[in-house]
């Protein structure tokens, strides 16, 4: 039988980091004027509390954590903060059911951005930072994730990175916590630059933080109902600007602060990434002068296309326009760039960019081996060998995702939605990209009018896609439990 007590004990020692910053909120209430700081206050104690307990209940644990407990952890993780994260959204404003608070703080912490609250605008100002503070713990949280625990456990492809200088192997806990505060350093960092930027654009201090902690976690909550319409202008080049920092891979990032600039310039992933974005800018806004806006300002058009491709490449989810009134090219190459996400060790969220280039390379390989049988076709990405079990893991990520998203959309359809709005619901929800279009959309683009099963099936979707479907999925094997 696994052990559950170091797990327990982690997950209990951030829920208390968690359930600390509630303070910030509370705060923000309390200084407004606005009766919810005392709801506020009351779940942070309650959280603070109940999670202290368990981490006192667990003190005598190993600090080490063996495959099988690595794969609980993580998975249990995203169980219990959303859980966490939901408790002031139904003790105080804005007073959700359990499905719905817990929809949305998962939508927080998976940084999808989908909610289910139709009136933002009128929501405390405390009330509204906390979804955006669930946003930014969600994105530094899965970076951590995706760099320390996933390349051990080996899921989708990423022992690829494990000779990246993360190799935690059998010190999973020790290393982790060195991992996290550097990788925390640099996340805090473009934070803070991004929220300076959006407040020389014009922007509200408040406005600047609450948006500067959900553009680099790559989340697009928004404290107004037209997102980000209400910023129309420089800011959309500043938060143009982020999106892409926050994801890219973090390892790089640490790198260029220490001096070493060059892995950031040669990584594939990133090359690849921007070389992507570029092109798939260049067609849509070469689409719309010719064919929608002719007499549109072409700068006018080149921010608002920019903006609007990177936040759905990025998996952000901020909207300045309706992207619908772009025409059927446009729309269907944004859906298609959300399937395909950031870098890998990053915020971004869907597939990866390295995943593709994975399964490129193995195409490739195989036509070869078409035309000649007998030679031997090594794989080779980045100058690095490609193993067998890392083509096969990512093959493996691959037939589960697209399995996946064809289930929830066949799900979310069966509930009674709008195919529109089933097929949109099912991309938000795997991909964790946040906009979804249909009839049973409200103005703001909330889904407060779904059925509870179908918010249910997207929160599930939103869970099983920010860890990598397998990291979850092996946990239904029965031999798994029994070590």
């Amino acid at each position: 039988m696994i052990d559950v007590r170091p797990v327990a004990h982690t997950i209990g020692r951030i829920s208390v980091a968690l359930g600390a910053m509630m303070i910030f909120p509370t705060l923000i209430d309390y200084s407004a004027g606005n009766p919810n700081w005392i709801r506020m206050a009351q779940s942070m104690v309650l959280v603070v509390v109940l999670s202290g307990l368990v981490v006192v209940a667990t003190a005598s644990a190993s600090r080490s954590l063996t495959i099988e407990q690595s794969f609980l952890l993580t998975s249990g993780l995203w169980l219990v903060l959303p859980l966490i994260g939901s408790v002031p959204m139904m003790i105080g404003a804005p007073n959700l059911s359990f499905t719905d608070a817990f929809f949305e703080a998962m939508s927080g912490l998976t940084t999808t951005g989908t909610t289910v609250i139709p009136q933002l605008d009128t929501l405390p100002p405390g009330a509204n930072m906390w979804r955006a503070i669930l946003q930014w713990s969600g994105g530094l949280g899965i970076v951590v994730v995706a760099m320390v625990f996933l390349p051990v456990m080996k899921v989708g492809g990423m022992q690829f990175f494990r000779s990246e200088g993360f190799d935690t192997l059998g010190k999973v806990l020790p290393r982790a916590g060195q991992i996290a505060a550097e990788m925390t350093w640099i996340y805090l960092g473009i934070t803070i630059a991004c929220a300076l930027l959006y407040v020389a654009t014009g922007m509200s201090f408040y406005d600047a933080v609450y948006h500067a902690l959900t553009t680099c976690s790559t989340g697009g909550f928004s404290n107004y109902d037209a997102s980000f319409g209400t910023h129309i202008g420089p800011a959309e080049w500043v938060s143009s600007l982020f999106m892409v920092l926050a994801s890219i891979p973090f390892v790089r990032m640490i790198q260029a602060v220490r001096g070493n600039v060059v892995p950031l310039w040669r990584d594939s992933q990133v090359r690849a990434y921007l070389r992507w974005i570029f092109y798939s800018i260049a067609v849509i806004v070469i689409y719309r002068m010719l064919y929608i806006h002719q007499t549109a300002d072409p700068w006018d058009t080149l921010r608002e296309t920019t903006f609007n491709v990177i936040t759905i490449f990025s998996g952000t989810g901020f909207a300045s326009t309706n992207v619908l009134e772009w025409g059927h090219l446009p729309f269907t190459i944004l859906f298609c760039v959300a399937l395909i996400g950031g870098c890998t060790g990053s915020t971004g969220c869907s597939v990866k960019i390295f995943r593709y280039q994975v399964l490129f390379q193995a195409v490739r390989a195989q036509l070869k081996r078409m035309q000649s049988p007998h030679r031997l076709y090594p794989l080779r990405l980045a100058g690095k060998r490609l193993e067998q079990d890392v083509v096969d893991s990512v093959m493996a990520f691959f037939t589960m995702f697209v399995l996946t998203f064809g289930l929830l959309i066949v799900g979310l359809a069966l509930t009674g939605l709008h195919p529109k709005t089933a097929l949109t619901g099912a991309w938000t929800a795997i991909a964790n990209v946040g906009p979804v279009w249909g009839p049973e959309i409200t103005t703001n683009g909330s889904i407060e009018q779904f059925p509870v099963l179908a918010k249910w099936l997207m929160t599930f979707g939103m869970y099983l896609g920010r860890l990598e479907l397998m990291s979850v999925l092996v946990l239904l094997l029965p031999r798994f439990w029994r070590g």
